[in-house]
């Protein structure tokens, strides 16, 4: 499902299904609205959970497999629990973590014939990048741009998050770019007091 297709509030029924999925998994109940429609049509998403700004959890799919209801709690839970960067989230952190979802919109590749020419197509704060090159595989979603937004850092640190030198180029290497609808619960709450 393209983003564009979501109902601009979309967000006030994605994010309360992710906290509530990570709660009852933390043995605290809570309820959240599965009624839409739309849930129940493929989706890609990123769960990505923040404490104070930090990244403390991001788990994603970056290809529509399963409905978009079944893809929100996987990968909320995964950003919660099994993110190998961080300890599993306890209990006792959850009220102070924030949470974010990406949808992702459907990925389109990129033809180049170098590194320049790669570079010249990116977009930056519009473009989440997949990198692929052999079995070595990295994103980025747009929201990266914040921290990196040269298109020459972007790249550089994609590669080194593939496991590659940030100097590393190669023919083969292969890309692909997407671009996504988010929200996030603070924003989410922001809105609401308006």
């Amino acid at each position: 499902m393209a983003p564009t297709e979501l109902h601009p509030k979309a967000g006030a029924t994605l994010l309360p299904l992710a906290r509530a999925t990570i709660a009852r998994e933390l043995g605290r109940p809570q309820n959240a609205d599965e009624s839409a429609p739309w849930l129940q049509a493929p989706g890609a998403c990123f769960v990505t959970l923040t404490q104070q700004g930090e990244l403390r959890g991001c788990i994603g799919s970056l290809e529509a497999h399963r409905a978009l209801l079944a893809d929100v709690r996987a990968n909320a839970l995964a950003a919660a629990f099994r993110d190998p960067r961080f300890a599993p989230l306890a209990a006792h952190e959850l009220d102070r973590t924030e949470i974010e979802i990406s949808l992702l919109s459907p990925m389109q590749a990129l033809s180049f014939g170098s590194e320049a020419e790669a570079l010249a197509q990116l977009r930056p704060g519009i473009d989440g990048l997949v990198f692929e090159f052999g079995a070595r595989r990295s994103t980025f979603l747009p929201q990266v741009w914040e921290q990196l937004p040269e298109v020459q850092d972007f790249m550089a640190q994609l590669k080194r998050k593939a496991g590659l030198p940030t100097s590393f180029w190669h023919g083969e290497v292969r890309l692909q770019r997407y671009t996504v609808a988010k929200w996030k619960e603070s924003e989410l709450r922001l809105a609401n007091t308006a």
